[in-house]
C-alpha cells in the first residue's frame, strides 16, 4: 500500500461545495482506499492505496465527489514521498527561516509554461514573494495573505494551470499525518 495525500480545491469556502468529512471519508470508502483521514474542512485527506497511477487517483475522487456530492471538485493527489519533498524545498523556512504564519504552498497540478510563469512574475508587484520549486509555488505574504492580490485564483489564471493553497500549518500537519 503505498500513502497519498488529495488535496481538493475550493471546497466549503464560503458556503459553497459543503461537504461534511465524515460523509467524504465514507463515500471514498467505496474507492476501497485504506486509513482514510480527514484534515479541517478544507479538503485535505490522507489515505492508502495499492494503485500507483496517481492520475487514476485523481480521476477516481473526483468522479466519486462529482457522483456523491454533485460537485466539481479539482482532485491533486502527492504520494507521501512528493509530500516530503514539498515539506523540505521551503526557502522562506530552509534559508530564510520567516514567520511560518506567513507561509503558505501552492501545489499546482502540472508545470506551467515558462511563458506563463513569466506572465505570473509580470503582474506580481510585491510585497509578497514567491518561489517555484518543482509542482509547488511556495509563498511569502509579508503582510499575510487575507488582502494579498497574490491568491489562489490568480496564481491559476496566469499559470493556467489548476492549483490549490494551503498554509504551512496544515502543510506541516498534513506530514505528520502522513508519517503517522
Amino acid at each position: 500500500m503505498i500513502k497519498y495525500i488529495a488535496l481538493l480545491r475550493g471546497i466549503n469556502v464560503s458556503g459553497q461545495k459543503l461537504i461534511k468529512m465524515d460523509a467524504l471519508r465514507s463515500s471514498l470508502d467505496k474507492l476501497r482506499y485504506e486509513n482514510i483521514q480527514t484534515y479541517i474542512q478544507s479538503g485535505n485527506i490522507v489515505f492508502e492505496s495499492p494503485e500507483t497511477n496517481q492520475k487514476n487517483l485523481e480521476s477516481q475522487i473526483h468522479n466519486n465527489i462529482e457522483d456523491t456530492f454533485g460537485f466539481d471538485v479539482p482532485v491533486i493527489v502527492r504520494s507521501k514521498k512528493e509530500w516530503a519533498e514539498t515539506f523540505s524545498n521551503n526557502s522562506f523556512i530552509n534559508d530564510r527561516n520567516e514567520e511560518i504564519t506567513k507561509l503558505y504552498v501552492t501545489i499546482l497540478a502540472e508545470e506551467p509554461s515558462e511563458e506563463n510563469l513569466k506572465v505570473l512574475q509580470d503582474f506580481h508587484s510585491g510585497p509578497e514573494e514567491f518561489i517555484k520549486v518543482g509542482l509547488n509555488l511556495y509563498l511569502f505574504y509579508v503582510n499575510g495573505a487575507g488582502k494579498s492580490k497574490l491568491d489562489n485564483n490568480t496564481i491559476e489564471r496566469k499559470l493556467k494551470v489548476k492549483g490549490t493553497t494551503r498554509n504551512w500549518k496544515t502543510t506541516t500537519k498534513l506530514m505528520e499525518m502522513l508519517e503517522a
